[in-house]
């Protein structure tokens, strides 16, 4: 809405009414959430990969991808 449209008294809304508003689907969330926790682990274990300190293997990125999850999903519904 342009500031024309919008009355004097009228602030601008801000993010947190924009996302207490929202009537979006969580799933989309939870599977972004998914999707990056799993591209970060991978990324993780294959910088280790580089300096030889760990292995990329299916476990050891799905076990980080699983905590880097459980902690964003906990920080965020904080």
């Amino acid at each position: 809405m342009s500031d024309d449209q919008r009355g004097a008294g009228e602030e601008p809304e801000g993010i947190r009414e924009g996302v207490e508003g929202s009537e979006g689907d969580p799933r989309v969330v939870l599977l972004l959430n998914a999707v990056l926790s799993g591209l970060f682990a991978w990324t993780a274990f294959w910088g280790l990969q580089l300096l030889d300190v760990a292995e990329v293997t299916a476990t050891n990125v799905a076990s980080l991808a699983l905590v880097i999850f459980a902690l964003t999903y906990v920080v965020v519904l904080r």
